[in-house]
């Protein structure tokens, strides 16, 4: 009874040391992300290099839309497209700006290339959308790029009519059966 006991309250305490070592894991997650929010926050972004975490990227992609460097921004968006939640809002970020940049060159000088831009937005919306076609937002930007710039209707050729006094087929004519033998 004794050596069992003994053993049993040293796996209780080896389970409580891993438990309280995944906390402090955990914890000190909790404290760098945090640390990143408020820098993020303050505006004073760390240096961003390949091996950053995709939040810091997306952070930094969006406070150069935010400041007007849209080439930037759409260039850093564009290297964090993956499935992941960030990669999806990069998607969506990134769609965005391709519409604004789409609806002022359409107001201004250049109309024909807001097509193309506003092509690029509709598309990156749809990918967005296949990937959670539940995204409202997502939705409503691409019906609101479908209204500027109007999807090529298909063209279903239809077959020719067919003349009435062609030939009808052997099997619509009226047949004669002239019973069993």
């Amino acid at each position: 009874m004794g050596l069992s006991r003994k053993v049993g309250i040293r796996i209780a305490w080896t389970l409580l040391a891993l438990l309280g070592a995944a906390a402090a894991r955990d914890g000190w997650q909790v404290v760098q992300a945090e640390r990143l929010n408020a820098q993020i926050v303050a505006g004073t972004l760390p240096p961003e290099d390949a091996q950053s975490p995709a939040e810091l990227r997306f952070a930094h992609a969006y406070a150069q839309a935010a400041s007007g460097a849209g080439e930037a921004a759409l260039n850093r968006y564009g290297a964090l497209h993956a499935d992941t939640p960030v990669g999806q809002a990069a998607r969506y970020n990134g769609a965005n700006l391709l519409m604004r940049q789409g609806i002022a060159m359409r107001a201004g000088a250049q109309p024909g290339q807001a097509l193309a831009l506003i092509e690029l937005a509709k598309e990156s919306y749809r990918e967005v959308l296949r990937h959670d076609p539940e995204d409202w937002a997502a939705r409503y930007n691409l019906e609101r790029a479908q209204r500027l710039v109007a999807d090529p209707e298909e063209v279903d050729e239809e077959p020719p009519e067919a003349r009435r006094s062609a030939e009808r087929a052997a099997t619509t004519m009226r047949g004669y059966s002239p019973g069993l033998p």
